[in-house]
């Protein structure tokens, strides 16, 4: 009886271990929004890292979070590092691309809880009702580790409310806001 259940349960280790090494290399959660402002006025909000404390859900896990800036003060170069609870953890991001009003790119470097290194993206679209499409996303490599764990886990359920959530207030902040500074 005992080798039978140890087999079964060597025989399931194996196939979560299988079945991981079938997923893809990389991943991509993104999530989208409309608002009604146009991308100049949405731009400085994304590109000034200062700002994104305004809006971006993850500010709110842990308000005792300790915030580094430096770098440039807004665009390419400028640079947010955090050290928080255990749940947001520890990291790195700086600004490399930005294209206004329409693309910001940022490298960001988690250390804790776990490293990464990914990529985040925020590209504005106007659309022809004076509307902007938001898209923000979040894509890199898929250690194996992290394909195993994705067989339990799914990393678009565990971020995407918090992406929902930022876009929700970016938002509510370009469309109350009266004037954005010029590019």
């Amino acid at each position: 009886m005992l080798k039978t259940i140890l087999g079964v349960a060597v025989l399931a280790i194996a196939g979560v271990l299988i079945y991981a090494a079938t997923k893809p290399d990389t991943f991509r959660v993104e999530r989208s929004t409309l608002i009604k402002a146009p991308p100049e006025k949405i731009f400085p909000l994304i590109n000034d890292i200062h700002e994104m404390q305004q809006w971006s859900a993850w500010e709110k896990v842990d308000p005792a979070m300790q915030r580094t800036h430096s770098g440039a003060s807004s665009g390419v170069g400028a640079i947010y590092e955090w050290k928080g609870n255990k749940e947001i953890g520890s990291g790195r991001m700086e600004i490399t691309e930005s294209v206004p009003p329409s693309r910001v790119v940022i490298k960001m470097d988690f250390i804790e809880p776990f490293p990464a290194h990914n990529t985040a993206a925020f590209t504005l679209k106007p659309e022809a009702d004076g509307n902007t499409r938001v898209t923000h996303a979040i894509f890199g490599p898929m250690p194996y580790i992290s394909k195993v764990m994705s067989t339990f886990f799914s990393m678009d359920r565990m971020i995407g409310d918090k992406f929902e959530q930022s876009l929700a207030a970016l938002k509510a902040l370009a469309e109350r806001r009266p004037h954005a500074p010029v590019l």
